[in-house]
């Protein structure tokens, strides 16, 4: 997958709209429809860093669809970091104690 197919992907994932993407980014609404359309617009450096930043993703990933950083996990696993980073220290606590009881099931 490309820069447009991880976006979209991307934008499913967090339920944002392109226009909320923009305001949050910085990046102008039309350039992103671009980005997304069937053309497929490469973004400037600039641009896709401020994306990648809203979106909690690098720009590798954006572009390869492989996180540098984490490059053996799954979708799954990358769902559940992401939403395991959203709780407290107490519930992420609780998660890993839990996924290591699954583990030993």
């Amino acid at each position: 997958m490309g820069f447009k197919e991880n976006l979209k992907s991307e934008l499913t994932y967090s339920g944002m709209l392109v226009k909320e993407l923009a305001a949050k980014s910085g990046v102008n609404k039309y350039s992103i429809d671009n980005y997304l359309n069937s053309r497929g617009q490469i973004p400037s450096v600039d641009a896709a860093v401020k994306i990648a930043h809203v979106l909690g993703v690098s720009v590798e990933y954006l572009v390869t669809g492989i996180e540098s950083q984490l490059p053996q996990l799954s979708y799954e696993a990358r769902i559940i970091g992401r939403l395991a980073e959203q709780l407290n220290e107490k519930d992420r606590q609780f998660v890993v104690d839990f996924i290591k009881w699954l583990k030993t099931r």
